[in-house]
């Protein structure tokens, strides 16, 4: 049996040594919740590719007429957390921070309104953590220590507020930016691929939602073009607490 052994795991470790000899440059997949009409093709994209994103998640409103982090949702998110993604909180209502309101306050405001809530400190760690709790429940772990404000939007209270309860805010890179959520009349979905691939560059993090209500020609199909040709590039995927700048968020 041992003489059997030796062949098969020198041969592993070649494996492993040619797949990191190969990769030239990491870079780091996020995609934020959204309507999850196409979550379950996303998820086998990635999985064809063995590639392990980051999700951000939200309690967004669904095309089936649920919300992102409903129970029903239990299945998928536990089948991701299985697969070893990472995951951090994108709030839980999915509201913007507009402004500060003096030291101690945030003006937190729905999308395309322009009334809403003023939040102290504990008010915004309760919005973060409410989506980290809610998928400890339909997976069993926590998400890690991280988070992305929804627009990337945000003001100097909310990150002291995030950062004093434990939440490191993640912004993407400009060339990571799919433009996904940009009008398929004026930016094809080609085009938009096409660009990423000239531009993206070692250690950009890159931005992707699980559907977009608004865009009429959806990108998301053009993941796999994108996987296939930062792949060629010599390009490999880690997870955002594996960056340099998120050392020690991972598994709270």
């Amino acid at each position: 049996m041992r003489a059997l052994a030796a062949p098969i795991l020198l041969s592993l470790l070649a494996e492993t040594a040619g797949a990191q000899s190969a990769c030239k440059a990491n870079v780091y997949l996020t995609i934020d919740t959204g309507h999850m009409a196409p979550a379950k093709e996303m998820a086998a994209i990635l999985k064809r590719h063995d590639v392990k994103a980051t999700f951000f998640l939200a309690n967004e409103k669904t095309q089936r007429g649920d919300t992102s982090l409903d129970p029903a949702w239990s299945a998928f998110w536990k089948a991701r957390a299985d697969e070893g993604h990472a995951f951090g909180s994108h709030t839980w209502r999915h509201w913007y921070f507009r402004s500060d309101i003096g030291r101690d306050k945030v003006r937190y405001v729905p999308w395309g309104k322009s009334v809403g809530e003023e939040l102290d400190a504990a008010q915004v760690c309760r919005e973060i953590r409410k989506s980290d709790e809610a998928f400890k429940q339909m997976t069993g772990r926590r998400m890690d220590a991280i988070w992305r404000a929804p627009g990337g939007k945000l003001t100097p209270n909310t990150i002291k507020f995030a950062e004093a309860c434990g939440y490191k805010h993640v912004a993407w890179s400009p060339a990571g930016f799919s433009g996904d959520e940009l009008p398929s009349e004026q930016y094809p979905g080609n085009a938009l691929i096409a660009k990423q691939l000239k531009t993206i560059r070692d250690g950009d993090i890159l931005l992707w939602h699980l559907g977009i209500w608004s865009r009429k020609d959806a990108l998301y199909p053009k993941l796999d073009t994108l996987l296939t040709g930062l792949k060629e590039k010599g390009f490999c995927f880690a997870r955002i607490p594996e960056h340099p700048d998120f050392n020690g968020t991972a598994g709270k």
